[in-house]
């Protein structure tokens, strides 16, 4: 089973880990060699505990968890699942292209194609409406393989920019969903029957 909930300061050192895994997957000849083997899991365990605890501005942290059948091999039987996913944001972090802000969304490959993203978009574009943002935006780099999936859930570009990231020059665009309810209903639950 995968579930999705308010990530907890006991899920700060998977969520770092899932940070690493996934930016070494999906960067893997964007940014440089060195700067990916270098991740260190620790030093973003500790950015993400603060994260979770830090809820100015609407700031959220959600978790997809694996558990049973749908657990990494050997984890299947961990008490309360398995960090596989996560996603944060709140209030925009910079005025203009919506009111909120997806900072992060992650998804380890193995549970890719399998709704996890979906719902995780999901549940920050719900938190962020109950925090009374009517838009949403989010960056993502232009390299980055799986910017496709913004486009699927309906984000439109609205914004481009260049910045150096690991002694990179870069491009990265944003997507947003004006109004909200856009990407609510684009990540609605499929129905049945």
């Amino acid at each position: 089973m995968i579930a999705i909930r308010r990530a907890r300061p006991s899920d700060a050192a998977a969520i770092g880990a899932v940070h690493v895994a996934t930016w070494r997957s999906a960067y893997a000849g964007v940014l440089p060699d060195h700067y990916l083997a270098n991740l260190s899991v620790m030093r973003h365990a500790a950015g993400y505990e603060q994260a979770v605890a830090d809820r100015r501005n609407g700031h959220a942290v959600f978790v997809a968890i694996a558990s049973g059948a749908d657990a990494p091999p050997g984890h299947e039987w961990r008490e309360g699942g398995v960090v596989i996913g996560f996603a944060s944001g709140g209030r925009a972090r910079r005025p203009g292209l919506a009111e909120g802000e997806i900072e992060t969304i992650y998804v380890l490959d193995d549970y890719r194609d399998r709704g996890v993203g979906r719902r995780l978009m999901r549940a920050m574009a719900a938190h962020l409406a109950a925090v009374g943002c009517r838009s949403a935006m989010l960056w993502v780099l232009e390299a980055n393989p799986t910017r496709w999936f913004y486009q699927r859930l309906g984000g439109r570009p609205v914004a481009r920019e260049s910045i150096r990231f690991a002694g990179q020059p870069l491009e990265q665009i944003a997507y947003a969903w004006d109004p909200i309810e856009t990407l609510l209903a684009a990540t609605a639950p499929a129905k049945e029957g």
